[in-house]
């Protein structure tokens, strides 16, 4: 396995104005490439500043990404991608919900905006690749000399999950210039501060970028509001409580249930399915949420999909660690068996299965099989 070449590219890198993608480009600039800034104006009505540290995309952002890309002597520009990433991701995020499913806009976000709709128009441009501060390495494949996605050096910052939906083609274009560094974050901070890029000291974004105060339920509420009350029911169908929308629960939630009344023997109950069909919820004992197998379906290969069955180990969430599993594809379905219960797998997440440190692709998890009560999820 080798590194890809680093002959000197035309490259667009994407500058969301953090510290991650400023010293970024800043890196891929100072390997000789030629560099061209460009933030994306994902909101319609961006706002002025931040709230604390979350959300991204407004227009002190904007501002930031212009003056590190003055600091490290590169063009700049702003690109109106915003309608797109309302139909895209934003829509997508609600009907995910609406539909009792849990979506991971980041991914999508990937996928649909920076290596779609992005790189799409980077190429028209002339431009051989675009650039983001993501933590992951593409390499050149042994075998065929084809493009591989592969874990950051450093397991602690790696985002390979969230690019499990990166193809073939969009990865010959794709550049991370820190995925291949052990550094820590304060190093990456300390770096841009050497290089006087003002970013340095600025907090990371936290949670859902177009979701600036962190408010999930309240977002999906002024969207979704106005359904009619339901039910909370326990395994048996037994109604426990009312809830004001099922958008507003996830598989594995404990907190916010509202019911009342403890369990006969005490202990936490937790949600184990969200039915939009009839407006319910179920919960249940921690017990019920392990889950055995999975199927999954809009697989993403990231190279040559796999041929029979395999096995592999997998990531279910963006922090979450790695489980042994066997995987099969059939008829465009993944079919997925863990070796141990893995608990918190919802309907709508994604699976991204790994060989060793390669990243092999993803596929959106569509039914879930529980060990006790092998039930679709």
């Amino acid at each position: 396995m080798t590194q890809t070449s680093q002959r000197p590219l035309r490259v667009l890198a994407a500058m969301s104005g953090g510290v991650d993608s400023a010293v970024a480009a800043a890196r891929a600039a100072e390997a000789g490439h030629d560099v061209t800034g460009v933030h994306l104006a994902l909101s319609a009505n961006p706002q002025s500043f931040r709230t604390g540290a979350r959300g991204c995309c407004t227009i002190e952002d904007s501002r930031d990404a212009r003056r590190a890309a003055d600091v490290i002597g590169i063009p700049f520009y702003v690109w109106d991608l915003a309608e797109r990433f309302r139909e895209d991701v934003v829509e997508d995020f609600v009907a995910e919900y609406e539909a009792g499913r849990t979506p991971n806009p980041c991914l999508r976000c990937n996928e649909k905006i920076k290596f779609a709709a992005l790189l799409d128009k980077a190429l028209a441009l002339g431009f051989d690749a675009v650039c983001t501060g993501h933590y992951a390495t593409v390499v050149l494949g042994d075998d065929d000399g084809g493009r591989e996605l592969h874990r950051a050096s450093d397991m602690a910052k790696d985002q390979s999950y969230v690019l499990g939906v990166l193809d073939e083609r969009q990865l010959a274009h794709a550049m991370f210039p820190l995925g291949d560094t052990l550094t820590t974050k304060d190093e990456i901070r300390a770096e841009a501060e050497r290089r006087g890029l003002a970013v340095a000291k600025k907090p990371d974004s936290h949670d859902i970028c177009f979701i600036a105060d962190g408010d999930t339920q309240g977002f999906l509420a002024d969207r979704l509001g106005g359904k009619a009350e339901g039910d909370i029911l326990d395994e048996s169908g037994t109604k426990l409580g009312t809830h004001e929308g099922a958008f507003g629960f996830t598989i594995g939630q404990r907190k916010g249930l509202r019911i009342g009344h403890p369990a006969a023997d005490g202990k936490p109950r937790y949600v184990l399915d969200i039915s939009p069909v009839d407006n319910t919820v179920t919960v249940g004992p921690v017990e019920a949420l392990d889950v055995t197998a999975l199927t999954a379906i809009r697989p993403r290969w990231c190279g040559t999909p796999p041929s029979g069955p395999g096995t592999y180990t997998a990531q279910l969430r963006a922090h979450g660690g790695e489980t042994e599993v066997t995987a099969e594809l059939t008829d465009g379905t993944l079919h997925v068996s863990f070796s141990e219960p893995v608990r918190g797998v919802a309907p709508g997440q994604a699976v991204v299965l790994y060989d060793g440190t390669r990243v092999v692709g993803s596929a959106t998890i569509a039914t879930t099989v529980r060990r006790e009560t092998a039930a679709a999820g």
